[in-house]
Order: structure tokens, then C-alpha cells, then sequence
């Protein structure tokens, strides 16, 4: 059936691991069009969804196949627009939406999105920020003299704070550098030091932008607030509204329309994390997708869905988002392991989190004789509380009882404890 033919529209979501699922891409979709899930079964992130996706929508199983056919059987299935909510598939679902003639992310600008290098670059020429940025390869001992320390030394490209380590001596720095997985290209980056007074001292001195872009307009939906980071370096949970004062907030949001208009960022949405600093906001790095976990708390918060935007947004539209409105704070807060690497021995206080004042619901994956590795960022979370409180104070006291219930134990590996920046 040809797009003409039907009266309703259909997007391709070149689906990967990312920061919607089937089931939520197909809940956003309701009333507004059909979704054809791309899926090369390849991909650990896509395997993970077969069966919902097989079992719920109309998957495109592009496993095997090159460019060119994937392009071809797209043709052919008369898509309307084109969208991925993983930063894994951004460089190839730019490609497939300029051979489509379907608005997205362009080719070239992918490189300003996905690599940390670049985007340093690119906002540092545009007069937006400079960060001291090098690529650590074969002779780390040069980019420690470029870089410094305290540095955070990270991939390259990728998400979710995969293998990010904060290093404070040059001696910390060639280690971590040493110890890096093979196959995988390391930046090191000037570290952004955080002012805790900006946030306050118990939230983390971090916060990030979720904006929505149409090639007209770009809107600022929100600032999304950070618990305090784990150490080593490790992501615990967000909430709405941020703690931000309004001038502080209003020079994250300046900050951010800045670092936007320096990489060229026309359509899609973005997410973007930014440091609190004594200096003022810095960029810590512009994502052009969607940011994990931010669509389910801005919707319980809210009732602003951006899955559902970002469809409206790949079908050319142009999208009513309303200013949020809060009653009370809006949260999730991630159960974070030790910093070690290691297989899960116990898990002590499940139950009773389920218990804590305002607590809707706990999600846990943290079963006994799991192998858990604080290096793997977001995926090492051993699960999520997800809850609401009347002010920010209360939201202290839930945290602060959240970390003294949950209570795993890790017996670590040989040779794999803490980061050398623990």
C-alpha cells in the first residue's frame, strides 16, 4: 500500500538500544501513525526486543542486508518519516533519511553529534566554550600533556557513561589509559569542575536540556535536575523540577541554545548535559537523541510525551508542547552498585523500598549470580525506584533511606575493583 493510499501516516524507527521501547514507541504512536520497526537482529540492542517487537508491530528485519537494500525495502514500505531513539543507529538512520528524502539529522552533521572529539572542536572554534580535548591512542603520555588533570577519560563515541573514569594524577591517568578495552578509541577531556552550591549540596552539580527541533523553531522543554554522582563516576537518578535557581537556569538555557546553534542542529531532538561549575555552565557533551530515562519522568511529571514528539517531529510536524507543570518533584533514582566488578552475591532491602514514602514502583534486575561491572555506566544499574515527593526535602529524606535500604553485595573478580579514579 503506497502512502497515498492510506489515511494514516507510517514512521520507520530504526530501533537499537536507546532510550524507548517497543512498547513504549508504540503507546506514543496511538492515533498518530503506524511504526515499522527497522531491526538488523545483529545488534545486541535490537536482539534484546525481538519478540515484543515480533509480537506487537511491524518489524523490517534488515539483518544481513547492505545500505542500499535497506533503502530499497524502505521505498518500498512507503515510510513517511524516519527516526531512532539510539544513539548507536544516528549515523546510519541520517543516511537512510537522505537517500528517503525524509527530514532528519543531515550526514554531515552526524560527526558533531556522535564524537566527542568534534564536538569539542566545533563549539570551541564557534567561540561557545573551549575544553581541553585529546584523542589517548597509542601515546597517552601526550594526551595527559595536552589534556591535564584531573581529566575524565571516556570513548570516544558511545552512551550511557560507558567506561567513563575520572582520573586526578598523571599516575591515575596512564593507568586508566592502560587499562582501556581493546578496540574502542579514548578521549581524554579537561575535567569540568562542579560547584555544589549551584544545585545544592546534596543534588549533583549536573543537569540536563531536553529540546525538540523542526527546522523552524527549537523549544526548550525542560531542565532535568541530577542526583549527586557515585563514585567513582556513575549516574544515580533524576528529577523534576530541577533544583535550579531562575538565574542559573537561565544560563544553563542560553548555554545550551548556544552549543545548538555552533553544531548546527536543525530537526529531531536533543539532549543536552551541562556542567554547574563556579565559572558558570559548561557543555559536557550535546547528544542528538532523545536521553535515556528521560521520557518516562518527564511524562509521569508532565504528561509531555516527546516519543510520541519525536514522531510528530519526523513526520514534518511541528509539534504543541506545553510549559511543564509541577505538583510536587517527580523522580527516579537509580540502585547503583559498588564500584567494583564482580558477580552479585545478595540483595538486601528489595521489599522495603516499595515501602518508602511516595514510592510508585521499584523495577529490579539484580538477581544473585549476575555479573555486574561499574564500568558499564547505566547498564551496570541494578534497577530503578520510581516515586514522587511534596518539595525537594522530602525527596532527600526518600533518597537518603533508598541508599541505606538497598543493600547489595558484590564478591569483585580477580584484578577488577574500583577505578583508579575511586
Amino acid at each position: 500500500m503506497t502512502a497515498h493510499a492510506r489515511k494514516v501516516p507510517r514512521v520507520a524507527v530504526v530501533y537499537d538500544l536507546g532510550s524507548a521501547t517497543p512498547n513504549d514507541v508504540l503507546a506514543a504512536a496511538h492515533r498518530l501513525c503506524e511504526v515499522l520497526f527497522v531491526a538488523d537482529f545483529d545488534r545486541p540492542g535490537a536482539a534484546a526486543h525481538r519478540q515484543s517487537m515480533l509480537a506487537l508491530g511491524e518489524v523490517l528485519d534488515v539483518t544481513g542486508r547492505d545500505e542500499q537494500e535497506r533503502v530499497r525495502l524502505l521505498r518500498e514500505a512507503a515510510v513517511d518519516g524516519i527516526v531512532t531513539y539510539s544513539e548507536y543507529q544516528l549515523a546510519g538512520t541520517a543516511r537512510l533519511a537522505q537517500a528517503l528524502g525524509l527530514p532528519y539529522h543531515s550526514p554531515e552533521l552526524i560527526p558533531a553529534l556522535v564524537d566527542k572529539l568534534v564536538q569539542r572542536r566545533i563549539l570551541a572554534e564557534a567561540g561557545v566554550q573551549a575544553t581541553r580535548c585529546a584523542v589517548v591512542g597509542d601515546d597517552p603520555a601526550r594526551a595527559l600533556d595536552l589534556v591535564g588533570v584531573p581529566a575524565v577519560i571516556k570513548p570516544r563515541t558511545g552512551a550511557g557513561s560507558l567506561h567513563t573514569s575520572r582520573v586526578d594524577s598523571a599516575e591515575e591517568f596512564l593507568a586508566v589509559a592502560a587499562a582501556r578495552p581493546a578496540g574502542v578509541e579514548f578521549v581524554a577531556e579537561q575535567m569540568l569542575e562542579g560547584d555544589p552550591s549551584v544545585a545544592g549540596e546534596f543534588w549533583g552539580d549536573y543537569v540536563s536540556v531536553e529540546s525538540v527541533h523542526t527546522g523552524t523553531a527549537s523549544r526548550q522543554v525542560c531542565v532535568t535536575g541530577k542526583f549527586a554522582l557515585a563514585e567513582p563516576f556513575r549516574e544515580t537518578g533524576m528529577l523534576l523540577p530541577a533544583t535550579l535557581g531562575e538565574e542559573a537556569a537561565a544560563e544553563v538555557l542560553a548555554l545550551e541554545a548556544a552549543a545548538v546553534r555552533a553544531l548546527g542542529i536543525r530537526h529531531g531532538i536533543t539532549h543536552t548535559e551541562v556542567k554547574l561549575t563556579a565559572d558558570g555552565p559548561r557543555i559536557i557533551e550535546v547528544n542528538g537523541r532523545l536521553g535515556g530515562y528521560v521520557p518516562e519522568i518527564l511524562r509521569r511529571a508532565t504528561g509531555i510525551n516527546l516519543v510520541r514528539t519525536a514522531l510528530e517531529v519526523a513526520l514534518g510536524g511541528e509539534p504543541r508542547i506545553p510549559a511543564p507543570r509541577h505538583r510536587g518533584v517527580t523522580y527516579q533514582y537509580f540502585l547503583t552498585p559498588p564500584a567494583v566488578a564482580g558477580t552479585l552475591t545478595s540483595v538486601d532491602g528489595v521489599a522495603e523500598l516499595a515501602g518508602l514514602p511516595g514510592v510508585r514502583n521499584v523495577e529490579t534486575h539484580a538477581e544473585p549470580g549476575r555479573f555486574v561491572d561499574w564500568r558499564e555506566g547505566t547498564q551496570s544499574h541494578l534497577g530503578v525506584v520510581f516515586g514522587s515527593a511534596p518539595d525537594h526535602d522530602d525527596l532527600r529524606k526518600v533518597a537518603e533511606s533508598i541508599t541505606a535500604t538497598f543493600r547489595p553485595v558484590l564478591a569483585p573478580s580477580a584484578g577488577a575493583g574500583a577505578s583508579a579514579g575511586a
